[in-house]
């Protein structure tokens, strides 16, 4: 896509070597004129001039075909082996102050408003990958880093409003500081995930000056803003008026609606997906609101994407209210619709693991939320592939959620570290952050105590944080460092039994190795009868405890701590 000055009408022609022109088309805009190349295998890569030329008039733009130079750990994508860390860059850490107000951009740092830009930046996450990696953690997953610069009314610190995509913002960096910071990240082990959002823009986009054509966007007119109803996509019964407000409204005022069924759009957002993953060598994408757009278009770019990267792995957000609702965008799993996607947010799990610490134990509440839960992962082509979370940016921090109840937000983390899927965790759940003070979606979003030179103490240092900062911090470590090694839980089969008593007890099996749960949410110790257990435990009998390292006797009826989820590996 060429944006210049009325250059409609100018045809465009090339000389190069292995390149052609297959057809030119002009934009609504006089402004736009898109390009659509052959460019043959083994073509060499450097600089390519286009001369547009109409009548007597002439002029030439150059385009910068770059060579691959792909390395041996670009681009591997994440898979069940792997524990997803999730940070906001603006509020994890500020490693260069000197970028916190740029000229040009429309809103400086300010860390008094918890709605305002707050300084974090790559470099201050580059800073602390050591951090990240001694808590056991294998991926970083980064909210949106495209430009985002709106205006400070709106608070565009969290990445989702994007006014050019194929910017770094200058206040978390640049191009090649993006670039630098994942092959950091590969060279320590660390997976990156990219966030990305083909449903929406931010209003101050330099395309809202210019439409490249009428129908680039949805009318806000007409449509207004979303139902938030996912559900809609996949209902055999849904409206034409439903599936509007779903896929043709606007997520909130300030963000216009994409019309990916325009095709230069539709071309212009999977090249610049292409793009990014070749220029910076990441190993997976998060799709923002992957069922508000068509359906039709996400499934396309989808398999492109798996096409040209076959390793790669992309999750959608499929944030919906039943599992039906939930699986149906999982590849494989529809009779009349391919998604071509594998992994998605799993928000039945997350539903279930929050009712389950909060709710009595009853005949379809507590622990029993769990088990009904997964007792519907038929519904899946593969569940082991699902993003399981206990919290992130748009929901309520789980310690706070819990009530700040250390025993039940330990005995959830350790069932996220041992259920099936692919596990995400917020940044500073290993700290037990709760939500702090502030408003709106800020209360959820704090920044990371010590990732600004003015702290008074820093969370990075064992020295300065507070006990309770520090216990939790060696549970998720001792936890989440135990689960990378452990083959069971990354490859293994899931076997579970009804809850009784206020138990949950399941397994995790794969060739000679057996892991057994037990999820207590009693009180005080409780006696585990093995007899029911028969059929997982037979050629077993003894237990180590993970966490402990106590060895328990299981040939007889043997007793669990209470308000505890258990970890014993079989011997």
């Amino acid at each position: 896509m060429i944006h210049h000055p009325d250059i409609r009408g100018y045809k465009a022609s090339l000389t190069y070597n292995g390149i052609s022109i297959n057809h030119q088309d002009y934009g609504d805009s006089p402004h736009y004129t898109f390009l659509y190349l052959n460019i043959a295998p083994g073509t060499r890569a450097g600089s390519v001039p286009i001369t547009f030329t109409k009548g007597r008039k002439k002029f030439i733009l150059s385009y910068d075909l770059k060579e691959r130079k792909q390395t041996a750990n670009a681009n591997q994508g994440f898979d069940s082996s792997d524990v997803i860390y999730l940070l906001m860059p603006d509020r994890f850490a500020n490693g260069d102050p000197d970028n916190d107000n740029v000229a040009g951009m429309l809103e400086t740092a300010d860390r008094s408003i918890p709605n305002a830009r707050h300084g974090g930046d790559i470099k201050g996450i580059k800073d602390h990958l050591d951090y990240i990696q001694s808590i056991g953690m294998t991926a970083v997953w980064l909210t949106p880093v495209f430009e985002n610069n709106m205006t400070p009314e709106y608070g565009a610190y969290h990445g989702y409003a994007a006014t050019d995509l194929y910017k770094i913002d200058r206040r978390f960096g640049t191009n090649e500081e993006f670039k630098a910071f994942v092959n950091a990240c590969h060279k320590k082990g660390l997976k990156v995930i990219m966030d990305m959002i083909h449903n929406h823009i931010g209003d101050q986009h330099w395309w809202m000056q210019d439409l490249p054509a009428q129908n680039w966007i949805h009318d806000f007119e007409k449509y207004g803003t979303s139902n938030f109803r996912g559900s809609v996509q996949s209902d055999p019964y849904a409206s034409e008026y439903d599936l509007d407000k779903l896929q043709k409204a606007w997520f909130v005022p300030s963000m216009p609606d994409l019309n990916q069924q325009n095709q230069w759009l539709a071309d212009y957002l999977i090249q610049n997906t292409l793009w990014w993953i070749e220029f910076s060598g990441v190993d997976g994408i998060r799709m923002d609101t992957y069922v508000y757009p068509y359906k039709d278009y996400m499934a396309c770019w989808a398999k492109t994407v798996l096409e040209a990267y076959p390793q790669f792995n992309i999750v959608g957000e499929a944030w919906v209210r039943r599992v039906a609702h939930e699986s149906y965008w999982q590849q494989g799993t529809s009779e009349t619709y391919n998604s071509n996607l594998m992994s998605i947010t799993d928000f039945q799990l997350h539903f279930a693991i929050r009712d389950a610490m909060k709710e009595d134990f009853g005949w379809e509440e507590g622990l029993r939320k769990l088990y009904y839960t997964l007792s519907e992962d038929r519904l899946y082509t593969d569940p082991m592939q699902n993003v399981i979370f206990l919290d992130n940016h748009d929901l309520e921090r789980f310690y706070t959620d819990v009530g700040e109840d250390k025993s039940l937000w330990k005995m959830a983390y350790a069932y996220l570290m041992t259920t099936r899927g692919i596990p995400q965790v917020y940044y500073g759940t290993e700290l037990m952050l709760a939500n702090d003070d502030a408003k709106d979606d800020a209360r959820k979003r704090p920044d990371m105590m010590g990732g600004w030179p003015d702290d008074p103490r820093s969370v990075f240092e064992a020295s300065e944080r507070t006990p309770t900062e520090n216990e939790a911090f060696a549970y998720v470590s001792k936890l989440t460092r135990w689960r990378k090694g452990s083959e069971v839980i990354h490859k293994g089969k899931l076997m579970h039994f009804v809850p009784e008593n206020n138990l949950y007890v399941f397994f995790r099996y794969y060739e000679k190795e057996t892991v057994m749960v037990v999820m207590n949410m009693n009180e005080g110790e409780t006696s585990i009868d093995p007899k029911p257990f028969h059929e997982r435990l037979w050629g077993y009998s003894k237990a180590k405890d993970i966490l402990t390292d106590e060895v328990k006797d299981i040939t007889s009826s043997f007793m669990v701590p209470g308000k505890r989820t258990s970890i014993y590996e079989l011997k």
